[in-house]
């Protein structure tokens, strides 16, 4: 069966694992997963990149990025490492400058992350089992990109006065600001008390379900969403985050 990404995704698949591509099954919902940049490099590096995977330039986005576009099954489990052809970098040409800003990993000690190297999301194992719903590379990150921005979380988040800081919020506060504006209970992990991931649930028409499954939280009761701080590299100059990605997603 066809499937949109590599048929084995080596390292990570046997890091989860998985020692060969399998075959895809069918599953029951989309999860849209998002990361704090400032949490997750601060559990994942003792080098914060200003770029995706140190590449020069740009800057790292002041609010949540793209983690990845996974089918999940009801139960909590999900599908990952499908079979099908190879990841192509020509079939994304068109999205490549956005998604190197917003679906990134500011972790240096990744350099496969770095342009002319094969980028995070070529690592995509949940991804490859999205073929039966989204069959086209293109359209699987196209989805992405524009499920992103259509329930952009961290504009939410700071209009409800839920801002990038030290201080801690309280978690009933933010789970109810983004309920309240896209009707849907996010999932929220976190690593002490510093929000890391979060996750939003769509069904196979990318319609907000009312939860995900599982757990709703694994988090304090009060939370913090810290400041990206750069470590051991030189920032770059600033840029507008979302004035290259409008263009290409809408």
């Amino acid at each position: 069966m066809a499937s949109l990404l590599s048929a084995v995704v080596l390292l990570s698949c046997l890091l989860s694992g998985f020692a060969y591509a399998v075959a895809e099954t069918d599953f029951d919902f989309f999860a849209l997963a998002l990361e704090w940049p400032a949490t997750s490099c601060s559990i994942n590096s003792k080098t914060c990149c200003p770029y995706n995977g140190c590449c020069p330039g740009g800057s790292p986005p002041p609010g949540f990025t793209i983690r990845g576009l996974w089918p999940d099954y009801n139960d909590g489990s999900y599908p990952s490492c499908c079979e099908g052809p190879a990841y192509d970098e020509t079939k994304i040409s068109s999205l490549r400058s956005a998604m190197d800003k917003y679906w990134t990993i500011l972790n240096c000690k990744m350099t496969s992350s770095c342009i002319k190297k094969r980028p995070v999301w070529a690592h995509q194992k949940h991804g490859t089992c999205a073929t039966s719903v989204i069959p086209d590379q293109q359209e699987y990150f196209l989805t992405a990109l524009q499920l992103y921005l259509k329930y952009n979380v961290t504009d939410v988040l700071v209009k409800a006065g839920y801002k990038p800081s030290s201080k801690t919020y309280p978690l009933t506060g933010i789970v109810s600001a983004i309920e309240s504006a896209f009707n849907t209970k996010p999932q929220i992990t976190c690593n002490d008390k510093n929000v890391y991931q979060l996750r939003l649930c769509f069904t196979k028409e990318f319609e907000v379900r009312e939860s995900c499954a599982g757990e709703s939280t694994s988090c304090p009761e009060y939370v913090s969403l810290p400041k990206f701080a750069f470590r051991n590299v030189t920032k770059a100059a600033e840029i507008d985050w979302f004035s290259t990605i409008k263009s290409v997603v809408s």
